[in-house]
């Protein structure tokens, strides 16, 4: 019993490190640019960052007075270094807090930051992060992956403002679909597609599709499908799309089980359909709340179910996914009379046509 419990630590530190990646600093500078009128006199918790190498801390506290914060506090889990500025280890949690430069150089100088020791270990989750928590006014950060959900619902619940990056596939998480549904959450906008380089730890396993260790023997993966999420608002996320195609039966197939249309590249949405609409995920990149209502996600949409005439022809045309009768993801055949069964959508309907 004694053996598994520790295999269990063991994995779960495993598991951890596999999250612990770092953002450039190019990467944050890119995406802030279209925030800074939120942050004059708030309070910036960063709190699943590594003070050492969190370019977080970095951009916040050399950008201190430009943005006019009030205080910048920095969490990070134990097992780091003890000291911003020194190479001794220590595995006692830390916090940071900066209120600002004192001796005129603008500079955030060692003296300046405050380092305290945490009694726990740091996890966000943890009582006295989340008193920390409710000091801030913002959070920014790069939390574990793995724990994207319970991470937003951490920050939902206690009301906060966030600026967060995570993968795109959390966009089909039930929970933060819903806050994206009810325009409280959104993607921000400087990543709409490609993929994103981050560090990671020394001892971290290269085994990712893109890598490279750099002259200072420092070591970055490439990670696709990667996302800003955010409920700061931004005034790019309200404009239009520019619709241009005119709908047509041939071009815009009809679901068999459902009724909507199948719309497969965002720039393609018909100008002139006032009915329901799916769209790929990668909508929500150019999501304007204004020109469209989300209808909701087809996983989780009642639909007919597949009927067993489309599971037959589904076969019989080679295809191997796995469905069945009742099956109920979208399905359409296409203009070559071929069953479809597409990638998840996003049910949208366009608020400014209407019947006459």
């Amino acid at each position: 019993m004694a053996v598994k419990a520790k295999n269990n630590s063991l994995h779960k530190a495993k598991d951890a490190k596999k999250d612990e990646f770092y953002t450039q600093l190019s990467d944050i500078e890119r995406e802030l640019r279209y925030y800074k009128n939120h942050f004059k006199d708030k309070v910036v918790y960063c709190n699943c960052d590594d003070p050492r190498v969190s370019n977080f801390f970095h951009y916040f506290s050399y950008n201190f007075e430009k943005l006019g914060l009030k205080k910048l506090i920095a969490t990070c889990y134990k097992n780091q270094d003890m000291d911003l500025f020194s190479q001794n280890k220590s595995e006692r949690a830390i916090y940071l807090e900066y209120d600002g430069d004192k001796n005129g150089n603008n500079i955030p100088d060692p003296n300046e930051i405050g380092i305290k020791h945490l009694q726990g270990n740091g996890d966000f989750r943890s009582q006295e992060c989340i008193e920390l928590l409710k000091q801030a006014d913002i959070v920014v950060t790069n939390p574990p992956f793995s724990l994207f959900r319970e991470y937003v619902t951490q920050l939902v619940e206690y009301e906060k403002k966030f600026l967060i990056i995570g993968n795109v596939n959390a966009i089909t998480y039930k929970e933060i679909f819903k806050l994206i549904k009810e325009n409280k959450l959104w993607i921000g906008y400087s990543i709409r597609s490609g993929d994103r380089e981050f560090g990671v730890p020394n001892d971290y396993p290269l085994n990712a599709a893109s890598y490279r260790v750099d002259e200072n023997g420092k070591k970055f993966i490439r990670v696709k499908g990667v996302r800003w999420f955010t409920n700061l608002d931004y005034k790019e996320r309200h404009e239009e799309i520019i619709l241009f195609k005119k709908y047509s039966l041939e071009e815009y197939p009809k679901y068999d089980n459902y009724d909507a249309i199948n719309v497969d590249v965002t720039k393609d949405i018909p100008c002139d359909y006032n009915g329901a609409m799916g769209v790929p995920i990668t909508f929500l990149d150019k999501y304007n709340p204004e020109q469209f209502e989300i209808l909701g996600l087809s996983r989780y949409t009642k639909t007919q179910g597949m009927s067993k005439e489309f599971v037959e022809a589904y076969y019989k045309s080679g295809q191997t996914g796995a469905i069945c009768e009742g099956h109920p993801d979208l399905c359409f055949y296409d203009n070559n009379n071929k069953p479809v069964v597409p990638y998840m959508r996003v049910l949208i309907k366009n608020k400014k046509i209407f019947k006459v």
